[in-house]
């Protein structure tokens, strides 16, 4: 096959996947907030929610973060993004559930963490809020699910929000604008090697 055939070929099938790509832009014509779900069992769920909240610093969006769970020990993440105007952080948790097991502290910690997130919710100041591991709080019950939703349907008309952690129950992926999926094939620590700085902390 002759490479101005392949160009020629490659041209044409370009041109097909433009006017598809334009037709479903086209149709895409509401700018609301967009709620983003990532969970499932792999890595990066967290991560990509701090891409996100980099993206939208990027634009000088006002941008609110709350770790649930998080907090018995300093991250990357808190320690830079501190750091950067347009970011209120905060770190509620007291750690992963089974290093805490204390269902009563674990409930304590998610209420008052969720507090603070229904607030920056109703105030469209916040342009942003990553809610990272709150699906770990709902699968956990430590939150009555419903409450969490409704506040969720009440938030300002043009607020994103990103949900981080395993197991997000079925109907906040109902709700979810966007719910990404992520698989685990292969772990570092599974193979023995210790969280990284850079990588898991």
């Amino acid at each position: 096959m002759s490479d101005t055939h392949d160009n020629d070929a490659y041209r044409q099938q370009m041109a097909r996947k433009k006017r598809l790509i334009d037709a479903r832009v086209q149709k895409a014509d509401r700018d609301q907030g967009v709620l983003l779900v990532n969970t499932g069992n792999g890595k990066g769920k967290s991560s990509a929610g701090f891409g996100v909240i980099a993206r939208a610093l990027g634009h000088d969006m006002q941008v609110g973060v709350v770790q649930f769970i998080k907090g018995a020990f300093s991250t990357g993440e808190e320690t830079f993004f501190r750091r950067i105007p347009g970011v209120e952080y905060h770190v509620m948790g007291e750690g992963f559930t089974w290093e805490t097991q204390d269902r009563e502290r674990d409930l304590a910690a998610a209420r008052q963490a969720w507090q603070v997130a229904a607030r920056m919710l109703g105030d469209e100041r916040y342009q942003v809020v990553l809610l990272d591991e709150l699906n770990i709080v709902l699968n956990k019950e430590l939150l009555p699910l419903d409450e969490v939703l409704g506040v969720l349907n009440r938030r300002p008309a043009m607020q994103h929000v990103v949900i981080t952690g395993r197991h997000a129950p079925q109907a906040l992926i109902d709700l979810a604008d966007t719910v990404t999926w992520m698989k685990m094939e292969k772990h570092a620590f599974k193979a023995g090697i210790r969280a990284q700085k850079g990588m898991e902390l």
